[in-house]
């Protein structure tokens, strides 16, 4: 079993920045391939970003590459995202996953184990 709790969320204008983190506790939790998700209002969840179990290969939806960049810490259990140049489309329920074991998650599928979720809200 590994528990996420991500924190990080709040308000801020079009252009700025917000750092999410996401602790992760379970004795496997550095084993995993973990995630970003985020849902916005009325519409389905939807991946954001990956990363490998050893934080070696990320992978980005087309709607945040070049402006979001995911990162863990193993030693930490700790999994970031870092949202630069933020957009009020942004704006959504952000959660992070940890999915599969030694591996890289491509989609929602993949996941076993979800956070709350942290509210991100981008004003225009």
């Amino acid at each position: 079993q590994v528990q996420l709790v991500e924190s990080g969320g709040g308000l801020v204008q079009a252009g700025g920045s917000l750092r999410l983190s996401c602790a992760a506790s379970g004795r496997t939790a550095s084993t995993y391939g973990m995630g970003w998700f985020r849902q916005a209002p009325g519409k389905e969840r939807e991946f954001v970003a990956a990363i490998s179990w050893r934080g070696v290969s990320t992978y980005y939806a087309d709607s945040v590459k070049g402006r979001f960049a995911c990162s863990r810490d193993n030693a930490k259990n700790t999994l970031y995202l870092q949202m630069n140049t933020l957009k009020p489309e942004d704006t959504a329920v952000y959660y992070c996953a940890a999915g599969p074991q030694y591996g890289l998650g491509y989609s929602r599928k993949d996941y076993r184990f979800w956070g709350q979720g942290t509210q991100v809200t981008v004003s225009s």
